[in-house]
């Protein structure tokens, strides 16, 4: 029988701080590679030789058990420590503050100050405040249960029950300081045929998120199973309705069956043209 496993290569994202960055740009690069299948490993907080020497001990076993040079995405800022990874470890090391700080350095005609988790910590007191404050609208706001306060919403979104409504909703007032609400359409809102009235003062506002009927599915059946809830003929009698009553109102959509989190919400931001706050 033919064997259809993917060769395995492991990959590390290594950091001073919180390896945030290392992850978003190495996983961003791995997706490129669909052919291989890649054991992810982080490290963050890298702050003493002892750390580094034993991540690279890692890397090295990793080498030797597989048979590949493992792929290394560094954002460590120690130079002492970047040495090391580089000399010592068995890895393809992908330096990616030393590809950019340099270039950087060189333009704006001096060093860098070499702190690790600057782009992670508070340094603007107002922009972490709005985060919070979006953050807690959001949470206050979420699928319909408070209406009351929608006047001083940025955005309300809307979809069917289970279509990403929630967590869109927090990203983007984690990420983008936005103040997001989310309101669930349901059937008694599709016998109607029309948007419930406490909506229509805000139709300006509204966003749509459309979704695949088997999509829709199966993520009801992972909370549900063998529910009238989860059922196709369910799923697919609320997405016709929900769709017939976007268009009505021509409120702007995206079908969200295929996206990420992140993806829904810059693709969201970039439609609607909605300012962000940070």
């Amino acid at each position: 029988m033919e064997n259809l496993s993917k060769p395995l290569r492991t990959a590390f994202f290594l950091s001073g701080s919180t390896a945030i960055t290392a992850e978003t740009l190495g996983r961003s690069m791995l997706t490129q590679f669909s052919e291989f299948e890649f054991e992810q490993v982080t490290v963050p907080y890298i702050e003493t030789e002892t750390q580094i020497k034993e991540v690279i001990a890692k890397i090295n076993d990793a080498h030797e058990s597989n048979g590949h040079r493992p792929l290394v995405f560094s954002t460590l800022t120690d130079a002492h420590f970047r040495d090391l990874l580089a000399t010592e470890s068995q890895a393809l090391v992908l330096d990616m503050f030393a590809a950019f700080l340099s270039p950087l350095e060189q333009e704006i005609g001096m060093p860098s100050s070499q702190r690790s988790g600057r782009s992670h910590s508070i340094q603007d007191i107002s922009s972490y405040r709005i985060r919070i404050d979006a953050v807690h609208f959001a949470l206050e706001n979420d699928d319909g249960a408070v209406v009351k306060y929608y006047d001083q919403a940025d955005m309300i979104v809307i979809g069917v029950s289970r279509s990403g409504k929630t967590p869109t909703c927090l990203y983007m007032a984690l990420q983008f300081g936005l103040y997001m609400a989310n309101y669930p359409l349901t059937e008694e809102d599709f016998d109607q045929v029309k948007l419930p009235d406490l909506l229509m003062p805000y139709k300006h506002k509204l966003f749509a998120l459309t979704i695949d009927v088997d999509r829709l599915a199966a993520i009801r059946s992972e909370r549900r199973a063998n529910s009238r809830y989860a059922s196709l003929q369910q799923c697919e009698m609320e997405i016709r309705a929900f769709d017939a009553l976007i268009q009505r109102y021509k409120i702007p959509s995206l079908n969200v069956s295929e996206l990420s989190i992140e993806e829904i919400a810059t693709r969201i931001v970039a439609a609607s043209g909605v300012k962000r706050r940070i």
